[in-house]
């Protein structure tokens, strides 16, 4: 057929979740996709989960203690979490903990608990927790480092502005003038970075998933590439896009929760 029927009929069987039989493994694209999508949703939270708890508060404490041994770590860490790529900081993770210790597994899922729908889960069993610990902890990674460095520039700019220094003046404590007015004003700038990488995460994980064999889509996806398996990577694209624009609607909406200056009059 011309290349506008065929087109046509693509974006048809798109609107209706039928992206194709994959060429490799001749099944439909759909089954492919949700039968590795609870690995890579799992990796995902599990990787924000470890990045959010300890960079955000991190950024923190280096803003707010801006001398110290440990703010000097801290921004060390940060430094180093941005430089090193994702599959080095995998490779070391995994020589360290998984080869030298031997204390945790360097590739697969673990053993897994299929929920009613066919949703799978390692996070119930002991192997699947031990399995997910080394892809989360590279995953999470760079994203703890970025989140470190928003966060601390963010309180920090908000611990300088002219409502902070009132408030001193006034003699108000200061854990009250950090929760009541320098972490409002700094939590949309950091909402909306966490929102955005968390697409990232999701959509950019095939390499964290190819160095642990991590049986997710960007394993799925980096096998299509090797094969050629146009509907596989069309399905991917897609579902990568859809998850982008699904992100920043949860992102605007809750950067509207935290400052009412964002909202409509």
């Amino acid at each position: 057929d011309p290349l506008p029927v065929q087109f046509a009929r693509f974006l048809r069987g798109a609107a209706t979740f039928d992206f194709g039989t994959s060429y490799r493994h001749r099944r439909p694209v759909l089954d492919l996709v949700a039968e590795r999508l609870p690995a890579s949703l799992e990796l995902t939270l599990a990787g924000m989960t470890l990045a959010i708890g300890l960079g955000v508060p991190g950024g923190v404490w280096c803003a707010v203690r801006r001398r110290g041994p440990l703010t000097r770590l801290l921004e060390g860490f940060a430094t180093l979490g941005v430089a090193l790529p994702t599959f080095v900081s995998g490779l070391l993770l995994m020589f360290i903990f998984g080869i030298m210790l031997g204390w945790l597994p360097t590739h697969g899922r673990g053993d897994v608990v299929t929920l009613p729908g066919g949703w799978t889960t390692g996070l119930a069993t002991r192997n699947g927790l031990a399995a997910l610990a080394l892809p989360a902890m590279t995953l999470a990674f760079f994203q703890l480092a970025l989140f470190l460095r928003v966060s601390r520039a963010q309180v920090a700019a908000s611990l300088a502005t002219p409502l902070v220094t009132a408030a001193r003046a006034r003699g108000l404590p200061r854990w009250a003038i950090l929760r009541n007015h320098v972490l409002p004003n700094a939590a949309a700038p950091i909402i909306t970075v966490i929102g955005l990488q968390a697409g990232a995460v999701f959509a950019f994980s095939a390499i964290t998933e190819q160095v642990f064999q991590w049986p997710g889509l960007g394993l799925l996806f980096l096998q299509a590439i090797a094969d050629v398996d146009v509907p596989v990577i069309c399905g991917y694209l897609l579902l990568v896009a859809a998850m982008f624009v699904a992100v920043n609607l949860v992102v605007d909406v809750a950067c509207c929760a935290v400052d009412p200056r964002r909202r409509l009059p």
